[in-house]
């Protein structure tokens, strides 16, 4: 990553967390943190890793038309995916878990790639989904709550840009022949001769990883599987909340949920500080929560999503670390700018 996007980065996550926590009473904070009833953090976890196997099964389900991997083999992939999306900005851990399926399984980096790149915007519009459900309860919010004021502004954007993209990849999945043919088109033209062979198998490869959505079925199959994992992780935020002393309904988190994970998508500092931290601080805040204890529940629920998944993804990876050898480094660095093999 260049140096200055990481500079961004980190400054976005520094003046979200300036604006989230600037005029409150630390000591007020410090007291929700120290009378939270922290026993509620296992069940939520609990249910969090069970969202997790859905997303492992939801990539071998993916995979399949690639390679037949079963979900046990997919788990420690996902997790050290995760883990690599938490200690490193710009979502490396789907750079990383794409390159460890190659280096374990010798499926193609770009083939994978793109069934990440699918679950993605299946899990976009799955967030997008959750905040239009809840736009009733979003209008009835203050305007002057900040970050959620404008969000129904920025949900109507989102739809376009993933429902747009989720189309592009169904039409291209539905008629590979066709795209292959429109991107050799597109190559022939804009790009320089020694890159137009290596771009072509890159894109035959990334159009093979889409093979999972050339039915209706399977798309079907595919959203409402990712139903069902961003429920699950509402599940958490609903067992988190109850170690604290405030109540809100599951269709309020529900809309965190979804606000949380798409401001996510904004640079920011590794492990999302920031543009996680904000957005639900001040939707709590303007359901009537007061902002000290929304800013313990939220900096708990992150730390709760944080820490454990990264312990388990770095001991899956202990146990079965990479080889770095020149092609392994050579992949990395291809992928990286944009160029996976």
């Amino acid at each position: 990553m260049k140096r200055w996007q990481l500079w961004l980065g980190i400054l976005i996550s520094a003046v979200l967390l300036y604006l989230a926590l600037r005029g409150l009473q630390l000591e007020l904070v410090w007291d929700s943190l120290k009378g939270a009833h922290y026993i509620w953090l296992i069940p939520g976890i609990a249910v969090y890793f069970l969202g997790v196997w859905v997303r492992s099964w939801r990539w071998h389900y993916m995979l399949r038309p690639l390679k037949k991997i079963s979900t046990r083999s997919m788990f420690p992939v996902v997790t050290i995916g995760y883990m690599g999306n938490n200690i490193y900005p710009a979502r490396a851990g789907e750079i990383l878990r794409a390159v460890i399926l190659k280096q374990r399984e010798d499926v193609p980096v770009s083939a994978s790639l793109a069934t990440v790149i699918v679950e993605r915007v299946f899990d976009g519009v799955v967030m997008l989904a959750f905040v239009f459900l809840n736009l009733g309860e979003l209008a009835k919010l203050t305007s002057d709550s900040g970050i959620i004021g404008n969000i129904q502004q920025v949900a109507f954007w989102g739809a376009i840009v993933f429902i747009g993209a989720l189309l592009v990849f169904l039409l291209a999945a539905m008629f590979p022949q066709i795209t292959q043919k429109i991107v050799d088109w597109g190559i022939q033209k804009f790009l320089p001769l020694r890159l137009r062979e290596k771009t072509s198998q890159i894109s035959q490869r990334f159009l093979t990883g889409l093979e999972s959505l050339r039915s209706p079925q399977e798309a079907l199959m595919i959203f409402f599987t990712s139903v069902i994992i961003w429920l699950l992780e509402t599940g958490k935020y609903w067992f988190v909340m109850h170690a604290f002393d405030f109540e809100v309904s599951f269709f309020a988190l529900m809309l965190m949920n979804g606000i949380v994970n798409l401001a996510t998508t904004i640079p920011s500092a590794p492990g999302y500080l920031g543009t996680f931290d904000a957005p639900g601080i001040a939707l709590l805040s303007a359901y009537g929560v007061p902002p000290e204890m929304a800013t313990g529940y939220t900096l708990v629920l992150h730390a709760a999503l944080w820490f454990p998944i990264t312990v388990l993804g770095a001991y899956y990876y202990l146990r079965q670390p990479m080889r770095w050898g020149s092609k392994e480094i050579k992949t990395i660095q291809e992928t990286s700018s944009g160029d996976p093999t």
